[in-house]
């Protein structure tokens, strides 16, 4: 099954094929220093760093690149907690159950068990590891529910702070172990060796710390943990450091990314006007698990009879539900109305929530929130197998960057920071499991050097706001085939004028950390708009106002994209709901 307009697949290059050694590449210096490691891991979020410390564990040499400070990641944004079957009753099953139903048909189903039954243990490694959660007075983890969950199973920190208490505990465990760092310094692109496989990664670094400007890590084995894309929208619950990095890096460097159609809109984003742009404040889903209404300008909980679970039904239906609410009514937001919760508990439950409310005019005690849905998970991303590898040997991915085939059409509440958990141990342990067979600090493969011209002109900075634009007009939260098209066509064009004036008049924007991003943009924009054009149903968090039905018929499968070495994007659906194997083809003769 191929789609209108799109090139359609071509067989893929194997280990060793001249095609795989010629891929694109960002225009940047060439690297002024590097360093050498069994292990570079990208990212400092719950994936990355349980993964370096796992793999620091374990005798690896590892190096931790971050784009701005160890605990500046999308892991301390996250207000609500982490899934896991730890209370009374609950069961790892039951679990597994509200997963799929969430996933709308698309989970791999042994992914998800292994997410729901190495979880509780994972969880409490965490907690071995110096993260404290709240605790009830007989000091029993204090669970709550979220949107989709059938059981009181999301352990919190803070009341809302669960994301910075388990950053906090991380990244006092890397430096107490003394993991070499290099913070501030956006990762550019995948090195390979002569056959293909992963010789480490080239970086930018910001002026700061031991290393400045273009360099490298040498390592045999890359792990992706770069968080989210979610500034690819206007308006986002992401920071303004989640550009799509590493799924734009694997994509050029060859791997297979999958589902990036599926993003999640979250429900209740705090209003601030309808130009807003940028990273607006959340409001946990975990408001709603303690009994917030969704209520329109009249008070009407229009959620109520919509779906069993009113305003704790999954994420993609409670938004559809304020969506179609805000069209009916022609109202720009809805309302979360949480007053009678009373100053107390606004206080000691959510006093994170609270203080923001507060601090743009808004007082939850006495008043309605203002809310809408914005951009804030990408179910999709970089396809993995069970033991975090991608298409690309040696090359890993690990949290909201990756597709495990946990999340399907659509993520369930707070399974990101589990997910990010669980997968980051089995990578670290499939890394020590090679290396400990090919030699513990086997010799770093070396790479192959990248093309002197660029196949791709950087973006100039303002394409990055035009480009957001482009996004929430014709692939946010609702789409049809004609916005999306007229998506696609913009998209185009901005790529199309500055590869002619790259032709033309040997013109690129200048190197440099805004127009790096700009482009990662233009890439995951291009993937998402593509994947969505081709995907003709409603399913999940991906809403086709042309296609409102679900089609389990036609489209109960994947559609998995990769960049071919002109640039041109390949697309293919899968024949069933099951991934295809991660595993390389064998080398041709």
């Amino acid at each position: 099954m191929t789609s209108t307009g799109i090139r359609p697949p071509v067989a893929h290059h194997h280990p060793g094929s001249r095609a795989l050694r010629a891929r694109p590449c960002l225009h940047a210096p060439a690297p002024g220093w590097s360093i050498a490691a069994d292990v570079v891991v990208v990212g400092s979020g719950v994936a990355g760093l349980t993964a370096a410390l796992r793999c620091e564990a374990a005798g690896l040499r590892t190096v931790v690149v971050t784009k701005a400070r160890l605990d500046d990641g999308s892991t301390r944004w996250a207000q609500g907690g982490i899934a896991a079957a730890l209370g009374e009753g609950d069961t790892p099953e039951q679990h597994l159950d509200d997963t799929l139903v969430a996933g709308a048909g698309l989970c791999d189903e042994d992914a998800v068990r292994i997410l729901v039954t190495e979880g509780p243990d994972a969880v409490r490694r965490l907690i071995e590891t110096g993260a404290h959660f709240d605790e009830s007075s007989e000091g029993l983890l204090e669970l709550t529910r979220e949107g989709g969950h059938h059981r009181r199973r999301i352990a919190h920190a803070g009341g809302d702070a669960t994301g910075a208490e388990i950053s906090r505990a991380l990244v006092e465990a890397v430096r107490a172990r003394g993991l070499r760092t290099i913070e501030n310094a956006l990762v550019l692109d995948l090195l390979t060796d002569a056959d293909g496989r992963t010789a480490g990664v080239s970086l930018h670094v910001m002026g700061e710390g031991q290393h400045d400007g273009v360099g490298a890590v040498h390592a045999p084995a890359v792990v992706l943990a770069t968080g989210g894309m979610g500034q690819v929208f206007s308006a986002t619950t992401n920071p303004s450091v989640s550009t799509g990095d590493g799924v734009a890096l694997a994509l050029r460097g060859g791997a297979e990314v999958s589902d990036l159609e599926f993003v999640q809109f979250h429900p209740t984003v705090l209003f601030l006007g309808a130009d807003a742009e940028g990273q607006q404040p959340l409001v946990s889903e975990a408001v709603r698990g303690e009994g917030a209404h969704l209520v329109d300008a009249d008070g009407v909980r229009f959620m109520v009879g919509q779906h069993e679970l009113a305003e704790l039904a999954p994420r993609d239906i409670v938004a559809k539900g304020i969506m179609r609410r805000m069209q009916e009514q022609d109202a720009e937001h809805m309302f979360l109305d949480a007053r009678h919760f009373g100053a107390d508990m606004w206080e000691h439950r959510f006093p994170t929530i609270l203080a923001a409310c507060r601090a743009h005019g808004i007082d939850p005690v006495t008043d309605p929130i203002p809310i809408a849905p914005a951009a804030h998970y990408a179910s999709g991303g970089v396809r993995t197998d069970s033991r975090g590898r991608t298409t690309v040997p040696g090359l890993y991915a690990c949290g909201e960057v990756a597709c495990t085939g946990v999340h399907g059409a659509n993520r369930l509440a707070s399974n990101s920071l589990l997910e990010g958990l669980v997968y980051a141990e089995r990578i670290a342990a499939d890394i020590g499991a090679t290396r400990a067979r090919d030699g513990l600090h086997a010799r770093v493969p070396e790479p192959v050097e990248h093309p002197k011209t660029p196949a791709h002109p950087l973006l100039a900075p303002e394409h990055r706001f035009a480009i957001q634009r482009i996004m929430t007009d014709g692939a946010g939260v609702l789409r049809s085939a004609a916005s999306l098209a007229q998506a696609a066509d913009q998209l185009e064009r901005l790529d199309t004028e500055a590869r002619d004036d790259l032709a033309e008049n040997g013109k690129t924007s200048e190197p440099g950390v805004d127009t790096w991003e700009a482009t990662n943009l233009l890439y995951v924009a291009r993937v998402l708009v593509a994947a969505a054009r081709q995907r003709e149903e409603t399913r999940g968090c991906h809403w086709r106002e042309d296609h409102a039905e679900r089609d389990d018929t036609a489209w109960r499968r994947h559609i998995v994209v990769r960049l071919d070495p002109d640039r041109a994007l390949a697309l293919h659906t899968t024949d069933t709901a099951d991934f295809p194997p991660t595993r390389q083809p064998p080398q041709e003769q």
